[in-house]
């Protein structure tokens, strides 16, 4: 059998939004695709049009990646098809919405899971392959909400500003390594992820495309940026919290997040 020379890119929370525009986009560059997320159905639609419209493989795991074992089941699954992951995308997450107290424990356990652990731990079992070719790319989807304190989104804030920290380290680490790292930090973007919180006030600003996201993400990834804030107006308020008094910052950004109503409602979204 001929050995299959296409790169492989592995994609977390694939079956939609931000992550459905990366499989398209390393497809179209002939690249190989793994699909991770929950939805199998979706998983196969999508790996079936990326076979027949750019004609490289696209093979499909289902897996809820906030399960601590998880990520390692990913993994041994490439390891058993024999795939060499040469780009991996972290883009799976969810955010909860409302008062700390009030947010379901259970719920936002699952949140630092998936946005915190699951990111972790899909780096450290892939990231070995790639120095040892001294070559890959590392994607770590972040926020906007990482560059400062979000009152009403505690837990969701603060595990994005790790996912910003963590992966602006590793790029520090290994830029001599062969092996690019960056942390994409989309403001409010145009997918299922707001109507599955619930929470109307969770978006912030004028939504951008999941397109123009990824557009952003592969210019940055080209340049050997450490970061990425896609939108000018996102990039600027951004940089606000550096140069605002903390204090102050922190009642801006409450009060733009504080809740519309009194049920806390917070809702899990993992594609």
């Amino acid at each position: 059998m001929k050995k299959d020379q296409h790169e492989w890119v592995l994609i977390t929370g694939a079956s939609s939004g931000i992550g459905e525009i990366f499989a398209l986009e390393m497809a179209s560059k002939g690249k190989n695709i793994v699909l991770v997320a929950r939805t199998e159905s979706k998983l196969k639609q999508l790996a079936e049009r990326i076979e027949r419209t750019y004609q490289v493989r696209a093979e499909v795991i289902v897996s809820d990646l906030s399960e601590v074992e998880a990520p390692r089941s990913v993994y041994e699954e490439c390891q058993n098809r024999g795939i060499q992951i040469d780009i991996l995308i972290n883009n799976a997450g969810f955010a909860t919405h409302g008062l700390f107290e009030q947010v379901d424990g259970s719920r936002q356990q699952d949140e630092i899971m998936l946005n915190v652990l699951a990111v972790t731990n899909m780096t450290h079992l892939f990231l070995p392959g790639m120095l040892q070719k001294k070559h890959g790319a590392v994607i770590n989807v972040s926020s906007t909400a990482a560059f400062q304190p979000d009152p009403y989104m505690a837990v969701y804030g603060a595990t994005k500003a790790f996912v910003l920290s963590f992966t602006e380290a590793l790029y520090e680490e290994n830029r001599k390594r062969g092996v690019q790292f960056l942390a994409l930090c989309p403001g409010s973007t145009e997918t299922s992820f707001f109507d599955v919180v619930g929470a109307e006030e969770a978006s912030v600003g004028k939504r951008d495309t999941p397109e123009h996201v990824v557009e952003v993400a592969m210019r940055a990834l080209e340049s050997g940026k450490p970061y990425a804030v896609p939108g000018a107006q996102n990039y600027w308020t951004a940089q606000l919290s550096r140069l605002m008094p903390r204090k102050s910052m922190l009642r801006i950004v409450g009060s733009m997040l504080r809740p519309r109503s009194k049920s806390g409602k917070a809702e899990k979204v993992q594609a």
